[in-house]
């Protein structure tokens, strides 16, 4: 993995911020995107800039079209390659089915999968050329389940699901693999909504009896990016301590 190109979504803290961290202690370069937590950003590329890792922060709403592909044009500018891209940038949102307004619905969709089939888009062309490429979205284990008072969230998540299936045979024949990571529980801020009570609940029904970290994630997703995974592709991987089996 060593010299590797890396592009993340949202990856200013979080699961983003554990992913860079993880490819970065393998010796690749980091393309970390962030939409705007700018001070997030600029504070994680010094810090893996000191421990002596290429970082550049490049913003960009993965929701807009435009900004993706002068992002992605951006990132080829500074780095002459792209190797990997990990779509983690989303939203989320709980409220009941009946509360769920037009544009709450358009606002999931738009980021969740809008994001990745913008930045899915703007990278195959260089990938396709160089016959090479790894591709890992983020979905959810509510993608796979679906979750009660999640259900904009849900349905978003699992159309990424779909999308990484069907975009794993279609580019396959390029030497491109396309997975997924489809995480459980984890200590994010995504989660801060959640109450302590509801966070134990969670912890007590997950067999490992654990709510998972960043790390957790960040580790399967540079599994599926690293030669290990070179015959793996359209699947989903789920680092959910086992609650959902």
């Amino acid at each position: 993995m060593v010299g590797k190109t890396v592009l993340i979504t949202g990856a200013s803290r979080g699961i983003g911020a554990a992913c860079a961290r993880r490819f970065a202690a393998a010796g690749c370069q980091i393309a970390l995107n962030y939409h705007r937590s700018q001070e997030a950003a600029l504070a994680l590329t010094q810090e893996l800039r000191a421990a002596g890792v290429r970082t550049e922060a490049f913003q960009a709403d993965v929701g807009d079209p435009v900004q993706v592909q002068t992002m992605v044009d951006n990132v080829l500018d500074k780095f002459c390659q792209l190797d990997i891209l990990v779509c983690n940038a989303g939203v989320a949102k709980q409220q009941l089915f009946t509360d769920i307004t037009d544009r709450d619905w358009h606002a999931l969709f738009r980021v969740n999968v809008d994001g990745t089939f913008y930045c899915c888009r703007a990278v195959l062309p260089h990938f396709i050329h160089r016959k090479a490429g790894r591709i890992i979205t983020l979905s959810s284990m509510w993608g796979v389940t679906g979750g009660s008072c999640e259900v904009a969230y849900s349905a978003s998540k699992s159309a990424i699901i779909g999308l990484t299936k069907a975009l794993a045979k279609e580019v396959g024949p390029s030497g491109i693999t396309v997975n997924c990571v489809a995480p459980g529980v984890i200590q994010t801020e995504m989660n801060g909504n959640l109450s302590q009570e509801d966070l134990e609940n969670l912890r007590l029904e997950t067999p490992l009896e654990a709510i998972g970290k960043p790390e957790d994630v960040a580790e399967s997703v540079f599994f599926l990016a690293s030669p290990a995974a070179g015959f793996i592709t359209g699947q989903v991987l789920s680092p959910n301590g086992g609650i959902l089996i």
